[in-house]
């Protein structure tokens, strides 16, 4: 492990361990289309069977590799995933695996309003209490953007959160425990697709995403970090990622010293160690800027 300074101080994990790995399931299903389905316009069947692929094939899939492999996940629900879908969550909770909070609709934080946001988070901790019952301690934005004022709820309601990316391990920002996310190893950048003129570009080769992957782990786990993998049922749960994800796991799990762990487990040693005020930031918000002005050259 690379030593540390004083201005990168490192973090404790518990007695034994040098790194963390995190394996946490994104369960959007059909919840963004319908989310960004104008009022009155005709469903596009090939989206949404592209979709319900996920919660019919893809999220068992993907059960079953985390079985294989002795691995606890994060699965983040929205709310509307665990009404369409009310098997889902019993069978997440008797595998052993951890449940979260993930909007209602999967809405944007740059379209819910401040009620609308509170709202779904009451509905959802509802939803899960009577279809688990179990009241989640943890909650990821959809699309991984927040507000100062939904950062203000999950405090109020005591959750911990997984949307932000300010560090590579567990840190706590206004008094929120906070499990970082990262773009770069979240399946969805690479691989979604729906066939809609939507869609930037193709799905990546695999096998370059592996690779990519992969050098990110070696050096967080070189330098004691920790690495959140973020994938979605209907993309990661098709057969050709399931392989990728064997080839990651089949290194990961042989790295010494990695504490592969759930968010909640994650958070809860952060809260109860030094590590919640060595690594506390404020919420920064910046000042609105003042218009520039140029002067003419004379």
């Amino acid at each position: 492990m690379t030593a540390p300074n004083a201005a990168r101080p490192a973090y404790e994990w518990p007695e034994g361990k040098s790194s963390a790995f995190c394996f946490t399931i994104d369960v959007d299903a059909e919840s963004p289309y319908q989310w960004s389905l104008p009022e009155g316009a005709p469903v596009a069947l090939g989206q949404i069977e592209q979709r319900l692929f996920g919660p019919r094939v893809g999220i068992w899939r993907l059960l079953d590799l985390l079985d294989r492999y002795g691995i606890k996940a994060t699965l983040f629900v929205p709310g509307l995933i665990a009404k369409n879908h009310p098997e889902l969550l019993p069978a997440f909770v008797e595998r052993g695996h951890e449940i979260g909070l993930h909007g209602y609709f999967h809405e944007l934080a740059t379209e819910a309003g401040p009620e609308e946001f509170a709202r779904a988070m009451d509905e959802s901790l509802a939803l899960f209490k009577s279809q688990a019952g179990i009241v989640p301690k943890g909650f990821r934005s959809p699309a991984w953007e927040m507000t100062p004022f939904m950062l203000e709820e999950v405090k109020r309601r005591g959750l911990y959160d997984s949307s932000l990316m300010g560090f590579d391990h567990p840190y706590t920002i206004d008094g929120v425990t906070q499990v970082p996310v990262l773009w770069a190893v979240d399946d969805a950048v690479y691989f979604r697709f729906t066939g809609s003129a939507q869609d930037r570009a193709p799905p990546s080769a695999q096998n370059g995403i592996l690779d990519a992957w992969l050098d990110e782990w070696e050096v967080l786990h070189r330098e004691g970090r920790m690495m959140m993998l973020t994938v979605h049922d209907w993309i990661s749960g098709r057969a050709g990622r399931v392989r990728m994800l064997e080839k990651l796991l089949d290194v990961v799990t042989a790295s010494p010293g990695v504490w592969i762990a759930t968010v909640g487990e994650l958070a809860a040693h952060h809260a109860a160690s030094a590590n919640a005020q060595r690594f506390s930031v404020p919420m920064r918000l910046p000042q609105p800027s003042a218009p520039l002005r140029f002067r003419a050259k004379a």
